[in-house]
């Protein structure tokens, strides 16, 4: 077992602190600006106020913009939980030609600078699909966000099916089992916590996506990042961005905490 000295834990402990501290003061100072009750964004705060949260509760396109993040994060990991976990099945249950590039093909969406896709998703639409007739809009979104949430569930749903038993639903499927039963009351209680955690980083993952959204959001629709995005760069805005800010924070937070007490329950089972 490595053994470090005083000094060099010291060091150790020095060093993290600072990586700590530049990665979350500025969240905490901008949480704290939230509460400022001045128009314009300063340190020190001189004056605290909850009229700024007031004003966003009740401000129509930060609701809007709220629901549209909800939708289609919640759009999307519908079809990445569909499809990340079929295509984990096929990569664990079966050999065939190709497998090795349909593994780098779910995993290559979340490599690829978000640029790159939304670049490639709008020329599709723009250039392919409206000339056709398909004008996808909304739909295509929640699409375009679904591409790099598949791995987040693919990754989670795979590792758990690697480490579980084959020979349980076997021995159900000789007691008479189907397939369906099978599924429903052996192998996915199995993995439910693993499913349940990669969807939870899938939502925090879209709802957070702002650069893929530029090149596909349908004309006049904003979801929470975008409208942080178009307003930051107005002074007067300052303080209500920060609420909205504070509220995209906790709304991440929230479950990626959640996909960590599941993902930590699983390997307290196992």
């Amino acid at each position: 077992m490595l053994r470090l000295s005083r000094t060099a834990r010291l060091m150790l402990i020095s060093v993290v602190c600072l990586i700590l501290l530049f990665m979350y003061v500025p969240l905490f100072v901008l949480i704290l600006n939230s509460f400022n009750e001045s128009q314009i964004s300063g340190w020190p705060i001189r004056g605290f106020s909850t009229k700024w949260w007031e004003f966003a509760r009740t401000y129509k396109p930060i609701r809007d913009a709220l629901l549209n993040s909800v939708l289609v994060a919640s759009g999307s990991v519908i079809i990445a939980s569909i499809l990340g976990t079929l295509v984990a099945f096929a990569m664990k249950g079966f050999t065939f030609f190709g497998k090795g590039t349909v593994n780098i093909l779910v995993v290559l969406p979340i490599a690829l600078p978000g640029v790159v896709t939304g670049v490639a998703f709008s020329n599709t639409y723009s250039n392919f699909l409206s000339p056709t007739g398909f004008n996808i809009g909304y739909f295509g979104m929640i699409v375009a966000h679904a591409t790099f949430c598949i791995v987040m569930v693919f990754n989670n749903v795979f590792a758990r099916l690697r480490r579980m038993n084959p020979n349980l639903q076997e021995a159900s499927a000789d007691l008479g089992a189907g397939l369906w039963q099978t599924f429903r009351l052996v192998t996915f209680p199995q993995f439910r916590t693993s499913f349940a955690a990669g969807a939870l980083l899938a939502f925090a993952l879209s709802f957070d996506e702002v650069v893929v959204t530029i090149f596909t959001a349908p004309p006049g629709i904003d979801t929470l990042p975008l409208w942080i995005l178009k307003e930051v760069g107005r002074p007067n805005q300052a303080s209500v961005v920060n609420v909205v800010a504070t509220v995209v924070i906790v709304l991440s937070l929230v479950p990626v905490y959640i996909s960590q007490r599941l993902a930590r329950a699983q390997e307290n089972e196992n």
